[in-house]
């Protein structure tokens, strides 16, 4: 995972935020209005930021500090379409893996989504507002939902993480990279508890508000036999990141033609002690 002369130091991009009010934002699902793109009741703003070139970091970084880490790690699926497959080889990959990087007793995975931004594959587009899975409330309810009331609460007595492995199908990624938040710069007070309404249920996540003091990091051209460890939420509070936002962004490199981004991600809970 050599930077090569090809890849910029940094770019310059546009990133979509929430900004500040008094009153908690909301998003109506797509699977709520039947559309294409959620309907977001908040107000949006779009600001210019520098967006560094992590792979001369990347073996000094950790999930615990900047809430993100690359990892050179192939898989044996052929097919990361094939959910057949994902679910009875690459959940055990996935798992594995987990549990070799972060040393983690146990790693429950609960789900995965793939995103393109090829419109004729009919799957998820890429998110492309800053956002964070799960909020300090919906990180527990997330532990309950998969696990039950009983089980979750004997398990979450000692630390646990929601952790995604993220992935490209295809690659290498020349189109919607995906920028992640350096947690060490996150302030708190910049998070945006938001309800996502869905047909039967309210779920919730953060988004951002822009701050300065924020710092990006992006991998360029990211292959099909890297993994991104990406942290969502940890029960944590001993300074270690908990929460890390990330958004898909336009590339200004990207060139003419470059095929779509196609991406896998797998969402699980990493137990530790």
């Amino acid at each position: 995972m050599q930077r090569t002369t090809d890849m910029p130091d940094s770019i310059t991009t546009t990133l979509t935020y929430l900004v500040k009010h008094d009153a908690k934002p909301y998003v109506h699902t797509e699977a709520l209005t039947g559309e294409s793109e959620p309907r977001y009741f908040a107000e949006q703003e779009e600001r210019d930021v520098t967006i560094y070139n992590g792979r001369p970091l990347v073996d000094s970084l950790s999930l615990d500090k900047q809430g993100f880490e690359l990892h050179r790690r192939d898989t044996v699926v052929d097919d990361l379409y094939d959910d057949t497959l994902v679910e009875s080889v690459y959940y055990a990959e996935v798992e594995a893996l987990i549990k070799e990087l972060t040393g983690a007793s146990r790693v429950v995975i609960f789900d995965h989504t793939r995103r393109s931004d090829a419109e004729q594959r009919g799957i998820r587009g890429p998110a492309s507002r800053v956002h964070n899975d799960y909020t300090e409330r919906s990180g527990l309810e997330r532990i309950r939902d998969v696990l039950g009331s009983e089980q979750a609460d004997a398990l979450a007595a000692g630390p646990v993480a929601q952790i995604n492995l993220w992935r490209p199908i295809s690659g290498p990624v020349k189109r919607s990279p995906l920028a992640l938040l350096d947690a060490s710069t996150l302030d708190p007070d910049d998070l945006l508890a938001t309800d996502l309404i869905y047909p039967d249920r309210i779920g919730e996540i953060y988004h951002l508000a822009y701050n300065p003091r924020q710092r990006w990091y992006y991998f360029p051209d990211m292959r099909r036999d890297e993994a991104l460890l990406i942290k969502g939420y940890d029960s944590r509070h001993d300074g270690r990141a908990r929460f890390t936002p990330h958004t898909a962004f336009q590339d200004p490199h990207t060139p003419p033609g470059a095929p779509p981004r196609e991406s896998i991600e797998v969402r699980t809970l990493a137990f530790f002690g």
